[in-house]
């Protein structure tokens, strides 16, 4: 007779959490701020897209974020994930993404009026043609553990890198992984505070989940806080000061309107 009682009672401790306040915080910008993906995909050649895609067939073999090739998948989340950092609406910024993949979050940046570069392994022809075709600039590199990244002789207002896989460095058995530990981690985050953040810059790294719904152990979650990371479901933000724990709305000043150059908003 009691099984109802505490069932109800944790589904709201869930609803009031700060995850889910959190959560609906983000969707109040993105709906007080519209931007319409419409606009964005008709920026897209669709055609020359399609061209691609057929250059490039997916194979049994593929990986799996090669299923989702299609414009408006790309668009949808990476203009959710631009909002939510409200890149829409904050002055020119220069922006670094980690793993940029097929650059759809770097190409909607730039629509924003952003500055972009993006940095990866060249291992997907796919997501080659993809870049090009959407002239988003990338570096091409592979992150190792404690291998300094490149020097690309600039620093940055903003690196992201979103559904990481670079710490994952060996498969035990299928589905899991042998992943960095806090001395990898401490001189990654060392590497890009001193040698590609600006002083008020900020880090974003977002992560895939494990097949236990975690995300990374227990100790790694400990060098995150001790290095000022700020915690939101699958991402943590870093400042460039380890003693500044960061807001993912205070990435730089914020003005209401959107820049002359930007044609996006939803009227």
């Amino acid at each position: 007779m009691a099984i109802f009682p505490v069932r109800f009672s944790h589904k709201i401790r869930k609803l009031f959490s700060r995850d889910a306040l959190d959560s609906f915080s983000e969707h109040m910008a993105r709906w007080s701020h519209p931007v319409s993906a419409r606009r964005i995909l008709d920026t897209i050649d669709q055609q020359a897209l399609n061209r691609i895609r057929e250059q490039y067939p997916r194979h049994p073999n593929s990986p799996q974020i090669n299923r989702f090739e299609d414009a408006r998948y790309w668009v949808s989340i990476n203009l959710k994930r631009a909002q939510d950092l409200w890149l829409d609406r904050t002055p020119r910024m220069r922006i670094l993404d980690l793993g940029c993949g097929s650059g759809f979050f770097l190409y909607i940046c730039k629509l924003f009026g952003h500055d972009v570069v993006g940095l990866d392994r060249d291992t997907n022809p796919l997501f080659r043609g993809t870049t090009e075709f959407l002239r988003v600039p990338r570096i091409i590199f592979d992150i190792d553990p404690c291998v300094p990244l490149p020097d690309i002789g600039e620093k940055f207002d903003l690196v992201t890198a979103y559904r990481i896989c670079f710490q994952r460095v060996g498969r035990e058995q299928p589905g899991v992984w042998t992943e960095w530990g806090p001395a990898e981690w401490k001189f990654f985050l060392n590497d890009i505070r001193t040698r590609f953040q600006k002083p008020g810059g900020r880090l974003l790294l977002d992560f895939n989940p494990r097949p236990d719904g975690s995300y990374f152990d227990p100790e790694v979650r400990g060098c995150f806080e001790a290095e000022g990371g700020r915690f939101f479901r699958s991402k943590v933000l870093f400042a460039a000061d380890p003693k500044v724990r960061p807001r993912f709305n205070q990435l730089g000043p914020q003005v209401d309107d959107a820049r002359e150059s930007v044609i996006l908003r939803s009227k």
